[in-house]
């Protein structure tokens, strides 16, 4: 098998989709542990800069279970800060723990303004926090069709995507037509040597792959999920990061659009 060769994305014009079908965006970066971030008077400088955004504050212990051969499974217990703009079903959220900061919504309107906000988060935990660098950098999108959506999702998605779920195939109707669910897991080779991961496929109801981001819905519904991210540690630089965000996000949305049709633009109120 030959070497795999890098996506080159090429610049697309971003279209918007007034009834998006974004069920989650998430941005995060790991850092090394920095033990300061479970003192809340540390904290508090954070929540200072960022809470007219986000001005609901809490805390989380959160369970991390390691999985390591012939020894017992080591659970520890990690705390979490939740800065959001709701209490109750919030839109939009940042989490901050000892080695992470991240921020996620299910709102998502555009590109602008999911990296000017990542933007003040970075900010704020690097004049608060200095971290020494950032380990990971990642992007992450998921789509999720669900009812009408799915009853022409052939139309929506490319038929070399689908694969055998695609309603057009008359190659093998048997087996199309008597999947439950079937998810495709691909990494791709993407650009500057980021790996690019990608998930996508048809989820029968009340179904989840991963219940931290995507909550189950009651019918069924059909999932593209894409996430980039850097394959080296880098600096904690706010300006940098960005500049790595923006390319992860232009990347992705290239990837995106080789996978749609322009009928998923138009069907999510958008103009090719």
């Amino acid at each position: 098998m030959k070497e795999p060769r890098p996506l080159n994305p090429t610049p697309v014009r971003e279209v918007p989709l007034p009834n998006a079908p974004l069920a989650r965006v998430v941005a995060q970066a790991r850092f090394p542990p920095i033990l300061s971030i479970r003192n809340p008077d540390r904290v508090a400088v954070l929540q200072e800069e960022l809470r007219g955004t986000y001005p609901h504050l809490g805390k989380e212990q959160v369970h991390r279970i390691e999985l390591n051969a012939n020894q017992a499974p080591n659970v520890t217990q990690d705390l979490v800060w939740r800065l959001s703009d709701s209490e109750h079903g919030p839109r939009w959220r940042v989490s901050l723990g000892e080695g992470f900061v991240s921020l996620e919504t299910s709102d998502y309107g555009s590109r602008r303004d999911f990296l000017d906000r990542l933007r003040a988060v970075l900010a704020t935990v690097e004049n608060a926090f200095k971290p020494a660098d950032v380990q990971r950098l990642g992007l992450r999108y998921i789509c999720r069709l669900t009812d009408d959506a799915t009853e022409c999702f052939g139309d929506l998605i490319r038929p070399e995507v689908l694969g055998i779920t695609n309603p057009a195939d008359r190659s093998s109707p048997e087996l199309g037509g008597s999947i439950i669910s079937m998810m495709t897991d691909a990494r791709f080779r993407g650009p500057n040597e980021s790996p690019i991961q990608g998930r996508w496929g048809a989820l029968p109801p009340n179904t989840t792959y991963d219940p931290d981001v995507l909550e189950p819905v009651t019918g069924p519904s059909w999932v593209l999920d894409l996430d980039m991210a850097t394959s080296a540690p880098c600096p904690f630089s706010t300006g940098e990061l960005l500049t790595t965000a923006t390319s992860f996000a232009e990347s992705l949305y290239w990837l995106f659009r080789q996978m749609v049709t322009d009928e998923f633009l138009r069907f999510h109120g958008g103009e090719p």
